[in-house]
């Protein structure tokens, strides 16, 4: 009874031990030690970090010239690995932009059934097993890379009553397997029971033009298909420039929308090379200037990204650009690439008055703090407009093919 009562209170001491641990001074000061640190290669000072009482950490140096050491009375406390970054400077954009992909092969967004004689009644595609959300790419050994490819060599292969032999992708892997089109007596032509999609098109916000390299980021987020929710492959791809032409307001549960008109026959602004989860990538044709920022911005990384006040630059009406107040809420640098690295609010009335938030279309408006570029405006909370999501600009540098680190310095 007696070891037991003992084993109980020295249960419930350590347990107080363990709940007051993250209480404790020298615990709190090796928490606000990061493992790593993001320093820019013109910086020569070591990185500065405070504890809860706003006491700034003794640093000094290792021998290894990619670490640091911090101490509290003369005792070594932390490593922290330190990362040199090159000192970028961006064009921010805000712009509306037009764009058109064009796919990888030709996408298959649905089935439908082919009458023959007789009212029968069938689909090849299906019988096939080609699934929504396939790619063709290629029909008797021809590529396929759009929809008249695809119409001509049925034609063909119906007339001559042969089958077609498919070459397609389905989750990243290829696959083969054959149908046969077959006539639609109400059409008069031949079918293959699928319906297909080459190409999509819509308007977003342009994040940033690199001037050194005519590389170029916007969206934030990857464009996917609006029938299968799939990422669109890309052929090929155009961004023109796009005028604003109306606001529909947003509310919860009800995200809103900027209507814009644009031609791509016209006001072409460049290519585009890459979709991916953090926007899309290519070149422009000629230079991109933003007049409230003639010699552009450098680049804040995502551990100098600070919680508070910041701003989005982004189009309501026509093509006047504006900066708007937001808010970052919450921070969160990782190591390797997130597409949700901050929790942003718009604090700002007249933005709040004119699209309710967030609204479709907005997704790519760079975001402003401290005189640097820290990301872009990426994805609205559903159930509150006010706010959303932004990815931290590094990710998006590096999918454009920018070089974020220095190569010969404090680069671990």
């Amino acid at each position: 009874m007696q070891q037991r009562t003992f084993n109980y209170i020295c249960g419930s001491i350590l347990l107080l031990f363990m709940l007051a641990l993250p209480f404790l001074s020298p615990v709190q000061k090796y928490l606000s030690i990061p493992d790593e640190v993001k320093v820019m290669a013109s910086e020569d000072a070591q990185p500065v970090f405070k504890d809860s009482s706003n006491e700034a950490l003794t640093a000094f140096s290792s021998s290894n010239d990619h670490q640091i050491f911090y101490e509290v009375a003369g005792v070594p406390l932390k490593k922290t690995q330190v990362q040199a970054m090159k000192d970028i400077r961006l064009i921010p954009g805000g712009q509306s932009v037009g764009v058109e992909l064009h796919t990888k092969g030709v996408l298959v967004v649905g089935h439908h059934l082919v009458t023959e004689k007789g009212d029968q009644s069938v689909s090849p595609g299906e019988k096939a097993d080609v699934l929504v959300g396939d790619i063709l790419l290629e029909g008797n050994g021809q590529e396929l890379n759009s929809m008249e490819d695809l119409s001509s060599l049925v034609k063909e292969s119906g007339q001559a009553g042969e089958t077609i032999q498919l070459t397609l992708q389905r989750d990243g892997k290829e696959l083969e397997t054959s149908l046969k089109p077959a006539f639609n007596e109400q059409d008069a032509e031949f079918q293959v029971g699928l319906y297909v999609r080459d190409s999509a098109a819509g308007i977003g916000t342009m994040t940033f033009y690199h001037p050194e390299s005519e590389k170029y980021g916007a969206l934030g987020h990857v464009i996917s298909d609006m029938d299968t929710k799939k990422p669109i492959q890309i052929h090929e791809g155009t961004i023109v420039e796009s005028h604003v032409t109306s606001i529909e307001k947003g509310s919860q549960g009800v995200p809103g929308e900027k209507k814009a008109r644009f031609s791509m026959k016209e006001d072409r602004l460049g290519t585009i090379t890459k979709n991916t989860p953090y926007g899309i990538f290519g070149e422009l044709d000629r230079d991109m200037a933003n007049d409230q920022f003639p010699e552009g911005l450098p680049v804040g990384y995502s551990d100098q990204v600070e919680e508070g006040p910041a701003q989005i630059l982004t189009v309501l009406e026509g093509d006047k650009l504006q900066a708007y107040d937001i808010e970052i809420v919450n921070n969160m640098p990782k190591k390797s690439a997130v597409t949700k690295g901050m929790i942003l609010k718009v604090t700002d009335e007249e933005l709040l008055n004119e699209t309710g938030g967030i609204v479709q279309g907005m997704s790519g408006s760079p975001i402003i703090q401290n005189g640097k570029i820290i990301g872009a405006v990426t994805h609205v909370f559903v159930n509150d407009p006010t706010s959303g999501y932004g990815v931290h600009i590094e990710w998006m540098l590096q999918e454009a093919g920018i070089e974020i680190y220095e190569e010969t310095s404090k680069a671990s």
